[in-house]
C-alpha cells in the first residue's frame, strides 16, 4: 500500500469535507487521519490535510491526480499532493555553532525524520569530519563581503538539483534575494529568539539587558524580509533573576535545537500550509 497526503486551501463552502471523503472512498482508497480549519465559516479560507493510503496497483498516481485535479477546480483549491515513498531531500547550511546541526544528524540516524539529508555546506571548515562520519558530503565555501555572490552561486550549485527544502541551521550569512528566487524551494531558519522581539545581531546581550523572565527560539520560513518570515514553530523557557547571560546562551542553544527539529518534523511530514504570512500547521 502507498499512503499519501493532500493539502488543500479553498474558499469555506458547505460539504467540502464530504466531498473530498467521497473522492477517496470512489477510488477505493481508505483515510488515516483528517484536520481541517477554516478561518471563518462564512466567507472565510479553509484548509485541510488529508491522509490516506491505496493500492498502486489498482490506482495509478496520474489517475489520481487527474481525479483530484477535476474536484479541486470545482472547489476553487490549491492543493498540493506527497507520496510517503518520496522521501524529502534536505540540505543544511551552518557555520561555526553546531550544536543544531548535531541534532539533525542524531535524529536522522535516528530515523525520526523521514527524509534524507543530501549535503551539509558551511562557511567554516570545523564539522567536515562528524558530518562525514554520518555519511553526508561535506562542503566547505567560504564567505566575505567580496565573494558573496560567486559562493551563493557554488551553494545554487550544489542544491539546486538535489534539495527539496534547505535548512539553516545557524547559518550566519543572509542569503540574497536573487538567491532565494533562483532557488525557489522553501528555507528554513532557527532564530535564536523569540520573534518578533530582539531581532538582529547580538539577541541574547538584548534579551540579558532587558531582564527577559521568558526565553525562546523561532523556527520560520525565510523570505526577502530578514526574520519575518511564516512562523512554523516557537519554544520557550523561564529565566530567573538568577540566570546570568551564560545560562541564557545555554537554554537558547536547547531551545534551538527544539524548534527546529519541530519544525523540520512539520514540514517533512506535510503539516504545514503556508497562508499569507502565517502557517497552518497541523498536529
Amino acid at each position: 500500500m502507498e499512503r499519501a497526503v493532500i493539502l488543500i486551501e479553498c474558499p469555506d463552502q458547505k460539504g467540502i469535507v464530504a466531498r473530498v471523503s467521497d473522492f477517496i472512498f470512489r477510488l477505493d482508497a481508505n483515510i488515516i487521519q483528517s484536520d481541517q480549519y477554516s478561518t471563518d465559516p462564512e466567507n472565510g479560507v479553509f484548509f485541510m490535510r488529508l491522509e490516506f493510503c491505496f493500492d498502486p496497483k489498482r490506482l495509478s498516481r496520474n489517475i489520481l491526480e487527474k481525479e483530484f485535479a477535476s474536484l479541486a477546480k470545482k472547489l476553487r483549491a490549491h492543493w498540493n499532493l506527497h507520496y510517503h515513498s518520496t522521501r524529502l531531500r534536505i540540505g543544511i547550511l551552518l557555520s561555526k555553532e553546531a550544536h543544531c546541526l548535531v541534532d539533525i544528524l542524531y535524529r536522522q540516524a535516528s530515523g525520526e525524520f523521514h527524509a534524507d539529508i543530501t549535503c551539509v555546506i558551511s562557511n567554516h571548515p570545523d564539522h567536515r569530519i562528524v558530518v562525514e562520519q554520518a555519511g553526508v558530503p561535506y562542503h566547505y565555501i567560504p564567505v566575505s563581503a567580496k565573494t558573496k555572490s560567486k559562493s551563493e552561486k557554488d551553494i545554487l550549485a550544489l542544491v539546486q538539483k538535489n534539495t527539496d527544502v534547505l535548512v539553516l541551521a545557524r547559518y550566519m550569512q543572509i542569503l540574497s534575494p536573487k538567491f532565494l528566487k533562483a532557488y525557489k524551494h522553501d528555507i528554513i531558519n532557527i532564530h535564536h529568539s523569540f520573534l518578533p522581539s530582539f531581532k538582529g545581531a547580538n539577541p541574547y546581550k538584548q534579551a540579558h539587558e532587558r531582564g527577559v523572565k521568558v526565553i525562546g527560539a523561532t523556527a520560520h520560513y525565510v523570505t526577502e524580509n530578514l526574520d519575518e518570515g511564516p512562523i512554523i514553530e516557537q519554544v520557550v523557557e523561564r529565566m530567573t533573576h538568577r540566570d546570568d547571560l551564560d545560562d541564557l546562551r545555554r537554554k537558547s542553544r536547547h531551545l534551538e535545537k527544539v524548534a527546529l527539529a519541530n519544525a523540520i518534523q512539520a514540514h517533512v511530514e506535510h503539516r504545514v500550509i503556508r497562508y499569507k504570512n502565517k502557517t497552518i500547521v497541523f498536529a
